[in-house]
């Protein structure tokens, strides 16, 4: 039975959007939870209502006011209080491997505040490593995603494995850290194991060769439901357009031209993002501009991340968003045109610089 950590139950409702989200996404343990319940926003809060030992959504709302142990361990998590969640553990050491809502266990959480601190506790108190909450992640897939080499390392001691997949096949650790461009998390991942060797992931470290099954593994293809959904093909073309992006956000610049050879795209926009985009946002100054030495279009716009936020993007808005000063007088210099507007929020670059706090990035934007 999951533990509920939060009294508040339009939290609730996102944790059965998002339970909804990887069923569609063809998750197992997602699609194991469900059963025989219709794959819908009304199944999915059943769903959520029924693993926490409730009979409707009703009785869920009146469930999570109650104070409870997990609860409090969850609050110390949230609080980076390490004390206090040892203490919790000591009067409750079941806690240590007890599930909460969505299957997230203590570990996974500990895992996503970035403190280690709280995660030597877990581990101590008998953690389990291992564990998968039903999108199939794990406290190394966390580490993972915020890229975090050092607590990777930690809960590679400590066993975790590197070959399960969250998120539709192929999403290890590893990808997951590729996908954001995490690249030293990667290469330490990578050392354990190349999961799944296939053409993306072999682009995201830089060796080819690695790509023992160029299209295998790829049914993972966004990291949380903010992500629009989108089924991945074995069409070679999506295989090799995507291979480059990977490459891109990693500054994987050695396998441009060799990607580019085997038919490539520059300015491909295979899944939320052009290589180029993705270079841009990751503060890949060397990328970006490597891309545009070989041809790449500076003003294409495209898509990126979830559709509230990258509708008719450009390079130059990513990179001034995140106040990529290097990256912005790359993309300029390269012919980027400052004017062009997003289609969301019929914006410029230095807007979104204004609206992200980016106060040099709109200075720059200003007056380069």
């Amino acid at each position: 039975m999951w533990h509920p950590f939060r009294d508040d139950i339009d939290y609730y409702e996102e944790r059965a959007r998002g339970l909804l989200a990887s069923a569609w996404d063809a998750t197992p343990t997602a699609l194991g939870i469900f059963g025989d319940v219709p794959l819908t926003e009304e199944g999915a809060r059943e769903v959520v209502a029924r693993e926490h030992g409730c009979a409707d959504w009703r009785e869920l709302a009146k469930h999570i006011r109650k104070p409870r142990p997990f609860a409090r361990a969850y609050q110390a998590i949230e609080t980076y209080n390490p004390g206090e969640l040892q203490a919790i553990l000591s009067n409750y050491p079941e806690l240590a491997k007890a599930s909460g809502t969505n299957g997230n266990d203590l570990l996974g959480m500990a895992a996503a505040t970035c403190d280690e601190r709280l995660v030597k506790v877990l581990l101590k108190a008998g953690a389990n490593v291992a564990h998968q909450n039903v999108h199939g992640w794990t406290a190394l897939h966390q580490a993972a995603y915020r890229g975090l080499p050092a607590m990777s390392q930690l809960l590679l001691d400590a066993g975790a494995p590197t070959d399960v997949s969250a998120r539709g096949d192929g999403g290890t650790p590893l990808a997951v850290a590729l996908f954001w461009g995490h690249t030293e998390t990667a290469d330490l991942l990578a050392q354990h194991g190349v999961h799944p060797p296939n053409l993306r992931v072999a682009a995201g470290l830089g060796n080819l060769d690695l790509a023992v099954d160029p299209g295998a593994g790829r049914q993972f293809y966004r990291p949380h439901s903010g992500f629009p959904r989108w089924w991945p093909t074995d069409d070679s073309q999506e295989v090799v357009d995507e291979a480059l992006s990977w490459a891109a956000r990693n500054d994987r610049t050695e396998v441009f031209e060799p990607l580019l050879k085997r038919g490539a795209r520059i300015d491909a926009d295979v899944y939320r993002g052009t290589a180029l985009a993705w270079a841009s946002w990751c503060n890949r100054r060397h990328a970006v501009e490597t891309l545009l030495k070989l041809g790449a279009d500076p003003n294409r716009q495209a898509t990126f991340g979830g559709p509230m936020h990258g509708e008719g993007v450009t390079a130059l808005h990513l990179a001034a968003e995140q106040g990529h000063l290097e990256v912005i007088t790359a993309l300029l210099d390269g012919g980027a045109d400052r004017s062009l507007k997003d289609a969301s929020f019929d914006s410029t670059p230095q807007n979104w610089a204004r609206h992200n706090n980016q106060t040099e990035a709109e200075e720059l934007l200003g007056g380069h």
